[in-house]
């Protein structure tokens, strides 16, 4: 199956989010049945990031939205286990600080973008600052949409210079997210993650799937694809966004640059070493 044509958002058309089954799974029934296929996207990430480091022409940004519990951090720690770490990084955005507020709403963004070679990730994005304000009624609908207008124009001006601009909302239900929040509760190791916020914004779901349905098509672009993930299923959640990511690296036809030196002289060198240490001492 092809995820990333199935799941891409088309560029300015009407989006409804709630006929898209989140619990959509494709031909695999189960996690297990998954696995094989899983781990081959990985091979492949893995190596198209190696020729994306070597390559030096493109870089690689992800961005990653949801509603809480839509698993962001497990696709982080489960897709992207697969990248070498020298050349690849997470940026987390939270609420922004007084100095961030005090410039304007994309200052914050621009320095996480990665140079050429690199892949950076975005565990949420500068879309939070037209998601939350609209829904809380923190800025009118001309302020949002000059937001919108200015995201658009940064992922041109990234693309322009050779990055890749992935985005991936992780579509889960209102009763998954529920039960998300039941293992935050049972499990020591995730109660870390409980605040207070989680059941104050599920309060405005609909508000927020409303929004999304907005932004999602009027920031869908060739240069930047947003993609609709369903992701009640963790596993089936990192099949799709591996291969739609490994299919846009792939596209980018990256290859190993010449060598810079004179590998004959090299070889000389090395054998004339090789040589001289079968010898030993003379």
């Amino acid at each position: 199956m092809d995820f990333y044509d199935r799941f891409r958002v088309a560029s300015g058309q009407r989006l409804r989010l709630s006929p898209a089954d989140p619990d959509f799974k494709a031909r695999h029934t189960t996690a297990k049945a998954a696995k094989a296929e899983t781990e081959q996207w990985h091979q492949r990430l893995t190596r198209q990031q190696s020729l994306l480091y070597a390559d030096q022409r493109h870089s690689l940004l992800i961005v990653l939205q949801g509603m809480d519990a839509a698993g962001k951090d497990g696709t982080i720690s489960q897709v992207f286990s697969a990248l070498n770490p020298r050349a690849a990084r997470v940026v987390s955005f939270r609420q922004p600080s007084e100095a961030e507020l005090a410039h304007d709403f994309l200052w914050r963004v621009h320095p996480h973008v990665p140079a050429k070679g690199e892949v950076a990730i975005f565990n949420r994005s500068p879309y939070e600052d037209v998601l939350v304000p609209l829904v809380h009624e923190q800025i009118d609908k001309a302020t949002w949409k000059w937001r919108l207008e200015e995201i658009v124009a940064f992922e041109a001006l990234l693309s322009a210079s050779g990055t890749a601009v992935l985005k991936f909302f992780l579509h889960i239900s209102r009763k998954e997210q529920l039960a998300r929040f039941a293992e935050r509760l049972e499990d020591p190791a995730h109660n870390w993650k409980i605040a207070e916020s989680d059941y104050a914004e599920r309060a405005f779901w609909e508000q927020y799937q409303a929004v999304y349905e907005e932004v999602l098509p009027e920031t869908s672009s060739q240069a930047a694809p947003w993609f609709v993930i369903p992701a009640n299923h963790k596993w089936f959640r990192n099949l799709a966004v591996s291969a739609i990511v490994v299919q846009a690296l792939e596209a980018l036809d990256l290859r190993y640059p010449p060598p810079r030196v004179d590998l004959a002289r090299i070889r000389r060198e090395y054998h004339a070493a090789v040589e001289a240490a079968r010898r030993g001492p003379a």
